[in-house]
């Protein structure tokens, strides 16, 4: 073989080999590019669901709650209430009165949840917006109404507006021993039924609505009360109220905010998003192996270019860092590329909506999103710590070849 075949042999595997690295460090970005999409597009649903859910809940539940430590009920006393409308922030406070009571309506049976309420849980406006049939009042001309929930009203055939058929809800006493007439054990009164809400499937399916004094009688509860719902000015932060509610009623009362009332669920969704975090993040460091295989070929590669280096006087440290920042590079762009890409799609969705629900009788036509700061700081960070990871043996191998013989 003569010298202009050899160097054209030479040139030719190089060649070769390049473009063979050049299309392994576009996989690379490509599949990081992806992983990082994904997450934030997963990340950024996980938050427009906890959005979602706190905007049902907080169409039927208070800002703040006030419930006792101890038992179901306590007694509403002038010094309680005075202590309660002393509290600066504190707008509204609504009684309340809630237990599980039996219902018929025109031979329709069911158990659903009670709930009275006081005047002031109407001046509050919760479930207007979420009004779907009938009148939405709780009484008028001293005459006592029910609101039902959609899916009670479904179970029971109830017809709001309808005067000819009342609602007939029973409560059971504490049963003491020696009696014996059924009459006696328990007590029964009449509501008509106003309106119709829609809300949530749970809350739906288990809620009626009827006025304070009507629960009271129906109880026999006089002044006690289940709990009590506060609404805050808008001048002031409701963690803020909640705080000086706590100080002010002392140890007796548990003060919940929107998002106490409903902890278990949203310890559970931030539990699913954590797991779904780091098994996309897992994804991503399998991806990345890529990253491995680029930089060990290129320290194949570059064997002459090292030897020399180190014969110019560059230190090991040097060698390990150039290739340590070029598995970065690689993994930056694929990085900013799928953040961006994550990030346009989550616009979209929440534009102009590109994924449905698919279901007639979702909450809402299309997924929620909602895109975080903290998310992109925790994938970049991921994304810095694999890299890292990855790149070390390699760069460590590439320190190696300093002998005279690869010159």
């Amino acid at each position: 073989m003569n010298l202009s075949s050899y160097i054209a042999k030479r040139y030719f595997v190089s060649r070769k080999k390049k473009n063979f690295i050049n299309w392994l460090s576009y996989i690379s970005i490509a599949i990081v590019a992806v992983c990082c999409a994904a997450l934030i597009i997963v990340l950024s649903f996980f938050n427009g669901l906890g959005d979602l859910l706190r905007s049902l809940n907080n169409a039927f539940d208070p800002e703040i709650k006030i419930e006792v430590i101890k038992g179901k009920s306590f007694e509403y006393s002038d010094e309680l209430k005075n202590a309660v409308n002393a509290v600066e922030g504190v707008e509204l406070v609504t009684e309340v009165i809630e237990d599980y009571a039996y219902v018929k309506y025109q031979g329709a049976e069911m158990v659903v949840t009670m709930k009275g309420v006081s005047e002031d849980f109407m001046t509050d406006n919760r479930l207007e917006n979420s009004i779907v049939h009938g009148e939405y009042k709780l009484m008028e001309n001293n005459t006592p109404y029910a609101i039902v929930g959609e899916g009670v009203q479904f179970y029971l055939h109830i017809q709001p507006g309808n005067e000819m058929n009342a609602l007939q809800i029973h409560y059971i006493k504490d049963v003491k021993p020696g009696r014996l007439n059924p009459a006696e054990l328990y007590s029964k009164r009449s509501i008509l039924p106003s309106s119709v809400f829609s809300i949530e499937k749970s809350i739906d399916e288990n809620y009626i609505l009827v006025p304070l004094e009507f629960a009271r009688d129906l109880l026999d509860y006089g002044m006690k009360r289940t709990a009590l719902e506060i609404k805050t000015s808008k001048e002031h932060s409701p963690y803020d109220v909640q705080a000086k509610l706590r100080e002010a009623l002392g140890e007796g009362f548990t003060v919940l905010n929107a998002e106490e009332q409903h902890a278990d669920l949203f310890k559970l969704l931030k539990m699913e998003k954590l797991f779904t975090f780091l098994s996309l993040v897992l994804i991503l460091g399998v991806g990345s192996i890529n990253i491995f295989f680029v930089l060990s070929m290129l320290a194949l590669e570059k064997k002459k270019d090292i030897s020399i280096l180190f014969s110019m006087g560059a230190s090991a440290s040097l060698i390990r860092n150039i290739f340590i920042k070029e598995g970065m590079l690689i993994a930056g762009f694929g990085a900013v590329a799928g953040l961006l890409t994550g990030a346009l799609v989550c616009w979209l969705q929440g534009t102009v909506g590109l994924i449905s629900m698919g279901m007639a009788t979702a909450v809402q036509n299309y997924y929620p999103v909602r895109m975080a700061w903290p998310d992109f700081i925790y994938i970049a960070l991921s994304i810095i710590t694999l890299t890292l990871l990855i790149s070390f043996r390699p760069a460590t191998l590439a320190t190696r070849y300093h002998s005279i013989e690869e010159l």
